[in-house]
């Protein structure tokens, strides 16, 4: 049975550490994936928040042009690509969708539609799409769509995402486990 998917893209179809050399080098830090605590990164940094959200600001179309692929992301969706509808909902803003298309097209990634939001309230585009299952990086997100719309959310597991989740959202270290998590969800709906 046809399912629309819901799906980020940053941290989760790109890999999770994709701004941290980004980071690293604007700001003459050595940090990991494993530093980042919290979705906020401006406390890692010792600019003002305007500094930071101009610095993000400037370097997003590169940064969104270079991010690498998640690990195991590719051969997933492109299993579910003739069975799925894959809906690409992001807080990217919509200024970059040329970017974004650009970068699924060099992945050769398949979308049947891409949602730039212009912000991480993501409720409203999953329930406009009629999303059956989300997937997301960010815990917020996460639980507000699983709790307002009543549906599965996978949670890609990262250091920023740790807070306790409810039934109903579900963490998974790696495109693999989320598969074997929906192939199961699709066997006993």
């Amino acid at each position: 049975m046809k399912k629309r998917f819901g799906i980020d893209i940053d941290g989760t179809v790109t890999c999770p550490s994709s701004l941290v050399p980004y980071i690293n080098k604007a700001f003459n830090m050595n940090i990991t994936l494993d530093d980042i605590k919290q979705y906020d990164l401006n406390p890692l940094v010792e600019v003002t928040e305007a500094e930071f959200a101009e610095w993000f600001e400037k370097n997003e179309p590169v940064i969104y042009a270079e991010s690498p692929l998640a690990k195991g992301a590719y051969p997933i969706l492109n299993e579910w690509k003739n069975d799925h509808e894959l809906y690409f909902i992001s807080a990217r803003s919509s200024h970059l969708l040329d970017v974004t298309e650009k970068w699924f097209t060099e992945n050769d990634l398949t979308y049947h539609h891409i949602e730039l939001i212009g912000t991480h309230h993501k409720v409203e585009a999953a329930k406009k799409y009629q999303v059956d299952v989300f997937f997301e990086d960010k815990h917020d997100n996460a639980v507000m769509i699983h709790e307002e719309c009543q549906i599965p959310v996978i949670l890609f597991n990262t250091p920023y995402n740790q807070d306790p989740i409810p039934q109903g959202v579900i963490r998974v270290n790696d495109w693999h486990e989320a598969n074997a998590w929906i192939q199961n969800w699709l066997k006993n709906p």
